[in-house]
């Protein structure tokens, strides 16, 4: 009995020995450089932001030229936003699905019925959002579109509060209020020389900017869904999960806009609309072509931020990249840069900044609370 005591006594102290090296040893590994891991969240972030970016302001430039040089369907402007979801199914035939079946097994699959009636509701919201953008993007200038799209951060932190328990700080809310006020000075301004070179109406233009406005609030309403479905219906992450949410909601809809599309009618003028494009019949083909792949890269990147962080997060890249669009307008498509958007642009630019130095701050409290964390093991077993 003596014997055997010993032994087990011996067997308990090499056991915590072995805890307190492995636990100074994490403790050694977080304080050195970066991990791979890191470097490999912070290279997936950069991607997926460079889609966001680039997807939006060249889709949007893209939409904005197809009304400008003749186009006016509002039903096949919307329709491009979501069709070229092909062009990603050989991604998700190409990937890897092993590590996925490894943590399925860990977590209870989500049944047929559930992940269809998720599908549709984000494809239905979907086909309603881009049907609102079209025709804000019709009555308006990309500036001025643009800049009101800048209001969606403030829809996108009210229901991420409500929905997804983000909280809401005063760097958060002086990011809200600045933005609010910088799409709300474009209400306000005098847009009549505007008009004129775009020939567009005072009616018109409130159109555009409600619908943009409506536009906006549903699709940060769409993300906080998202981001609400993937930690309580699919409570994984993965690159092939990424695709399949974009292939399916832009699939559905794509077939509700095509049911709206033929409903119009305006599937019968596309040959005319054809002819009469003032930059020809090869680049109209390219403009639709171009359009359609931008929104789907547009996409990936903005699920894949819900991924990685949060759907304010993926929302806050989006209005990023406000000023890029109308920059481009104004070098390309010679559209008016105002004083006034001037203004409101720096002020948008101004709100995301405050949004992101509060990210910074919850990143230093995350590492400090991990340290504490550490430190409080470590004590824990030498004691």
């Amino acid at each position: 009995m003596g014997d055997t005591s010993v032994v087990v006594q011996s067997q308990v102290q090499a056991d915590d020995e072995a805890k307190i090296e492995e636990s100074s040893q994490n403790g050694t590994d977080q304080s050195k450089a970066p991990s791979f891991v890191q470097y490999k969240w912070w290279i997936q972030m950069v991607i997926y932001s460079t889609f966001v970016l680039s997807g939006q302001a060249i889709g949007t430039l893209l939409g904005r030229l197809y009304f400008d040089k003749g186009g006016n369907s509002k039903w096949l402007a919307t329709l491009v936003q979501n069709i070229g979801f092909p062009i990603l199914i050989p991604f998700l035939l190409i990937t890897s699905t092993k590590t996925n079946h490894e943590v399925i097994t860990e977590i209870q699959k989500p049944s047929f019925y559930v992940v269809a009636s998720l599908y549709t509701l984000l494809g239905l919201f979907l086909a309603g959002n881009c049907m609102l953008y079209t025709i804000g993007l019709q009555y308006l200038p990309v500036t001025t579109y643009s800049l009101i799209c800048a209001s969606q951060l403030g829809f996108n932190a009210l229901f991420s509060f409500f929905l997804n328990k983000q909280k809401i700080t005063p760097y958060i809310v002086n990011s809200l209020v600045i933005l609010t006020i910088s799409s709300s000075l474009l209400v306000l301004q005098n847009d009549n020389s505007e008009d004129q070179s775009n020939k567009k109406s005072r009616k018109k233009y409130i159109i555009g900017f409600l619908s943009t406005v409506a536009a906006s609030a549903g699709y940060a309403l769409m993300l906080s869904i998202t981001q609400l479905a993937l930690q309580k219906i699919f409570k994984r992450e993965s690159f092939r999960l990424i695709i399949e949410m974009s292939i399916y909601q832009s699939l559905v809809a794509t077939l509700a806009i095509l049911v709206g599309f033929f409903a119009s009618g305006e599937w019968k003028t596309m040959d005319k609309e054809m002819d009469e494009y003032k930059l020809g019949k090869v680049r109209y083909v390219l403009n639709l072509i171009g359009t359609a792949i931008s929104w789907q890269v547009f996409s990936v990147g903005s699920i894949g931020l819900i991924f990685k962080v949060s759907s304010l997060f993926s929302n806050v890249i989006s209005i990023l990249g406000l000023p890029i669009a109308p920059v481009l307008a104004v070098i390309f498509l010679h559209d008016k840069l105002t004083g006034v958007k001037v203004m409101s642009m720096l002020l948008a630019i101004w709100g995301f900044v405050s949004y992101i130095y509060q990210h910074y701050l919850d990143d230093l409290k995350d590492k400090a609370a991990k340290n504490v964390q550490v430190v409080e093991l470590s004590e824990s077993f030498s004691h």
